[in-house]
């Protein structure tokens, strides 16, 4: 295990008293019982964007968020997950004649005229958002950077363990592919980087909070330290996108569940996560399995932490070139499930964007967000399962109202499983799908 000597190699003293003081002015009632920055719990997400957006909407996509910016919040959405607000100016063509690039997981500088827009633009549209009430959350990108560009804010010479292949084992997390582009993170100069880039978009591009990628590579505890430096009342998610099966044998989460190593980097990172406990059981598992994702644990602590979802740009298909990335994608037959499943259970939803507004998913998505919200159902909601029935059968109760939800199931009235007089509001697919609302 990396000890808790080398996760803060790098950073000094004062570093460290930073961000124990920033603790001292942190707004309290944006995080849990468990000091964890999760806002309430009530957050919902729009992931606004999709791998080929750069592609399909080039220069443009800022104006077009701006112009939903009233139909997003209409829609139900409290946060919006934005892409990576920095230029990208990879390009990347593997014989398929469609050039891939400048999506922003491979940037050149903090400069903000990217292919999504001018910086113009994302500041107006970033403001816009936030004077609608939409939270705006970063996707934030520490550990990868292209090399090949020269980097305005800091003098980037080789050789002063400020990329991880510049030092012998200086850097606490894994490798994007081969390594060379990973920034060391725990360097001084990197750290405060990031920490006053994080500041400047908390300043003057409106954040309200970060979304962490590829947390793999380097120590949660960095993160926490970065809110603490930055933005201690923030909202903030990590990816944490790594099954038991790929760490050593030796290392404690080969032998944990799904479930104990993302809430690991939740403890040590005092920032939600993504569930990918709950998307392997999706991918792998029959329906009734899916009650094993981090938000259906039975401990309150694990399941306000749990960010759940159904697909994204990284696992999902997108409409354009080559269909996006679509590295794990949920069976279609599947996604209206997944929904409803997350809509009505404890966890922070996230929609993505092509299911709410490009595949005619919109209406549902909207529907089952009302009455998510009409029954006051949160992060940390508890939830009861019911397994004498087939398919998926559960009751979650919100802080105003019980919702019983029978996803693919025989399972027929409320009354089966709890007292109380409840409404049918949603029957679909046949009634495959059910939602009844406590009166």
């Amino acid at each position: 295990m990396i000890t808790k000597t080398k996760l803060w190699l790098g950073i000094t003293a004062a570093s460290i008293g930073l961000a124990a003081s920033a603790g001292a002015w942190a707004d309290s009632s944006s995080k849990s019982a468990n000091g964890v920055r999760f806002h309430g719990g009530d957050e919902i997400i729009l992931q606004g964007f999709h791998w080929n957006v750069v592609r399909t909407a080039e220069n443009n996509w800022y104006n077009i968020l701006n112009g939903m910016a009233q139909t997003i919040k209409d829609d139900g959405f409290t946060s919006i997950w934005m892409p990576v607000p920095w230029r990208d100016s990879s390009s990347y063509d593997a014989g398929s004649g469609v050039t891939m690039g400048g999506e922003g997981y491979f940037w050149t500088d903090f400069n903000k005229n990217g292919r999504y827009g001018n910086n113009s633009q994302l500041g107006t549209t970033a403001a816009t958002l936030k004077n609608k009430g939409v939270k705006v959350i970063y996707d934030i990108v520490p550990n990868h950077h292209n090399r090949g560009h020269w980097f305005d804010e800091l003098d980037l010479p080789s050789n002063q363990g400020k990329y991880r292949t510049d030092c012998n084992g200086c850097d606490d997390g894994d490798p994007f592919m081969s390594g060379d582009s990973d920034f060391n993170t725990g360097n001084y100069d990197i750290y405060n980087l990031f920490k006053d880039e994080l500041k400047n978009l908390k300043d003057n591009y409106s954040a309200g909070g970060f979304r962490f990628d590829f947390v793999r590579g380097y120590a949660p505890a960095r993160i926490d330290a970065w809110m603490n430096d930055s933005f201690n009342s923030g909202y903030c998610v990590g990816e944490l996108w790594k099954g038991p099966n790929e760490y050593p044998s030796w290392d404690w989460r080969h032998h944990a569940s799904w479930q104990e190593i993302i809430k690991d980097f939740s403890d040590g990172s005092k920032c939600s996560v993504f569930d990918f406990a709950l998307k392997e059981r999706m991918q792998n598992g029959d329906i009734k399995s899916w009650q094993y994702g981090l938000n259906g644990n039975p401990s309150s602590s694990w399941r306000e932490v749990a960010v759940t979802f159904v697909d994204n740009h990284d696992t999902g298909y997108s409409p354009g070139p080559l269909g996006g990335q679509h590295h794990w994608p949920l069976p279609d037959h599947k996604r209206k499930m997944a929904y409803a499943y997350i809509l009505m259970s404890p966890g922070t939803p996230v929609v993505y964007w092509p299911h709410m507004y490009d595949w005619g998913l919109g209406g549902f998505i909207r529907h089952l967000i009302g009455i998510r919200k009409s029954a006051g159902i949160k992060a940390y909601s508890g939830v009861n399962f019911h397994n004498q029935f087939s398919g998926l059968v559960g009751v979650t109760s919100g802080t105003s109202k019980r919702v019983v939800f029978a996803l693919d199931s025989n399972f027929s009235h409320p009354g089966q499983v709890v007292s109380g007089n409840f409404d049918l509001v949603e029957n679909s697919n046949g009634g495959q799908i059910r939602v009844w609302r406590e009166r």
